[in-house]
């Protein structure tokens, strides 16, 4: 378990948040618990997050409310809801909308904590993707804006002859900047180099 790999358990009934801060916790999970999920909301903004447990039916914003002022914001964390048997509707609304997982109640404890070490697992993986795409972006950064222009080119498959032809520059002045970028960037093969670049950009199409 690593310092992220916080369950914050967001429900309105007291009982149901010390039920489950009490089974997590014995678990050997760490647990933070809010009775609203404004409050939540509050507390994740200086807190770890690595999944969060909310009822669907909750004073003020429900959790699927909840699911997309997370998504507004921009948090990617991975959401368990939990649901009584006339919300399994709208818990199967919550899965359309990025949910990870609903639990309907009465669910018993292997149930829930299946369902939250796979949501943990989930919430490390894309902290993992994060911190590459982060590294790989400073890389990318070093560059000068033609080694830039060189790169798209590379990363579009491109010969020397073809990139110099579309920058207007020599295919020898070319090379010198293949090779700087190859080596600002510490990779040692044309694939390599790629991976770098959707790691980085994973929304741009090489």
């Amino acid at each position: 378990m690593t310092d992220g790999d916080v369950v914050h358990v967001v429900d309105d009934d007291e009982a149901v948040r010390s039920s489950l801060a009490f089974l997590l916790g014995s678990a050997g999970l760490q647990v933070a618990v809010h009775p609203t999920a404004e409050a939540f909301l509050r507390a994740a903004e200086a807190e770890p997050v690595g999944c969060l447990l909310t009822d669907v039916r909750m004073p003020g914003l429900g959790g699927l409310e909840l699911q997309a002022r997370l998504q507004a914001l921009g948090w990617q964390v991975p959401v368990v809801v939990i649901t009584g048997h006339g919300d399994v509707p709208t818990a199967v609304q919550a899965l359309k909308d990025g949910a990870l997982d609903f639990l309907e109640k009465p669910f018993d404890d292997e149930q829930l904590l299946d369902a939250v070490q796979r949501a943990l697992a989930a919430g490390r993986a894309l902290r993992t993707s994060q911190a590459t795409a982060q590294a790989a972006a400073r890389r990318l950064g070093m560059l000068t804006p033609r080694e830039r222009e060189v790169l798209d080119g590379m990363v579009a498959g491109h010969a020397s002859k073809q990139i110099a032809l579309d920058l207007g520059a020599s295919p020898r002045t070319i090379e010198v900047h293949r090779l700087r970028v190859m080596e600002k960037l510490q990779v040692r093969s044309l694939p390599e180099l790629v991976r770098l670049v959707q790691a980085a950009m994973p929304d741009r199409s090489a």
